[in-house]
């Protein structure tokens, strides 16, 4: 921060010149290609509606080092920048580079203002940013040097985080590569059984998001056990009333609460391990599995590659995805000793903390370096205003 101090002393001691984007470049609108142009063997990455790239293409239409901004669907006003030649569709404003300003230092600037460009996008029909908010967006433009300096500092903040997360990816894999491993048994003896005959379905009903109330009776729906809860819970998010949940089925301590719909193979059937003292209210389309194993082990089973190789097996529906009838409780599972299961479940716990866990896994540095960095964002990119001098 001193050495920013001095830099703004030095070249502009009564303040930063705030421009509109408009002043400065142009908002470049990409063109369109068709799907059945792009191959993953192609070099160029192409841009279209969201920062993951939609495929490749064999030309690029935009240089390394440019600032993007989502114009249509879900991500309509996400900022993005690419750090390689790429090409930009009709869903992907750019930035054209200039020499008056660093790419990357507009870039940082831009993700303070990522609200304001969210807040601005049409929302009738299919989600639409217009060019001209952006054009009117005002951007400091202080002298090269120091916009040199700032995204130094700011780059090694970023750099720093992308190394975490792909330390997280690789654990991750490792996670569920000696997950399948220790649940497959191969060379040992032990017994199989279908989830029938370890324990029993008791099936959801009448649980409505609308049922929700500030406090009461603990309840879990079964879209909340895909976006919201991992491996186990020992709390809920959601409650309803006491005269209510007399009426609803509910999941005891050990259960697996089951969900049985989503828009996926991968959510359908995932489960939460219930480890709560009290019973809660389950939701319909979701079930709570009854049974007398250590409930960590039978929920670990439910996250293998023989199970989701069993649920593609079974897997019906268009827009809405659920097994076939019945077929869950033929999947089978190894039932060892309980000393046995509890082993692995020990080791098992330590990997999915640490992918998995916000307070003390690596999602939890993650996150502490985010907040650092947007923290000195924050810092370094407010200045003394002389858009009005």
């Amino acid at each position: 921060m001193s050495k920013i101090d001095e830099l703004i002393l030095q070249y502009c001691p009564n303040g930063i010149e705030f421009k509109q984007i408009g002043e400065i470049t142009k908002v470049l609108r990409g063109r369109r290609l068709t799907k059945s142009l792009l191959s993953e063997d192609e070099k160029y990455p192409v841009f279209h509606g969201g920062l993951e790239p939609l495929g490749k293409y064999q030309q690029s239409n935009r240089q390394a080092n440019t600032v993007m901004i989502i114009n249509v669907g879900a991500s309509a006003g996400t900022v993005g920048f690419s750090t390689v030649d790429f090409w930009s569709s009709d869903g992907c404003y750019c930035l054209e580079n200039n020499e008056s300003f660093l790419s990357r230092f507009i870039y940082h600037y831009l993700l303070t203002e990522e609200h304001i460009l969210r807040s601005k996008v049409r929302r009738a029909g299919i989600p639409t940013l217009d060019a001209i908010v952006i054009e009117k967006i005002y951007v400091p433009i202080p002298p090269l040097p120091i916009q040199e300096e700032i995204v130094k500092i700011l780059d090694k903040f970023t750099s720093l985080e992308a190394e975490l997360e792909a330390e997280l990816e690789a654990r991750k894999r490792q996670y569920e590569y000696y997950r399948n491993q220790l649940l497959a048994f191969e060379g040992k003896e032990v017994e199989w059984k279908t989830l029938r005959e370890v324990g029993e379905f008791i099936r959801g009903s009448g649980l409505q998001k609308s049922d929700f109330a500030e406090s009461g009776v603990g309840c879990i729906h079964y879209g909340q056990i895909y976006t919201f809860y991992g491996t186990y819970a020992t709390k809920t998010k959601s409650f309803v009333s006491e005269e209510l949940a007399k009426k609803l089925r509910k999941a005891k301590r050990g259960d697996l609460i089951i969900a049985g719909v989503s828009e996926n193979i991968e959510d359908v059937c995932k489960a939460v391990v219930w480890l709560g003292e009290e019973d809660i209210c389950i939701s319909g389309d979701s079930s709570a599995f009854r049974h007398n194993q250590n409930p960590k082990f039978i929920g670990y089973l439910l996250q293998t590659d023989s199970f989701f190789q069993f649920k593609k097996k079974y897997a019906q529906g268009a827009k809405v995805t659920r097994l076939r009838s019945g077929s869950l409780p033929t999947f089978r599972v190894p039932v060892p000793a309980i000393e046995e299961q509890e082993r692995i479940v020990k080791i098992l716990d330590q990997f999915d903390a640490l992918v998995n866990d916000v307070s003390i896994g690596l999602p939890a540095v993650i996150k502490a370096r985010r907040e650092q960095y947007e923290y000195y964002r924050g810092k370094l990119l407010t200045f003394q205003s002389l858009v009005n001098s």
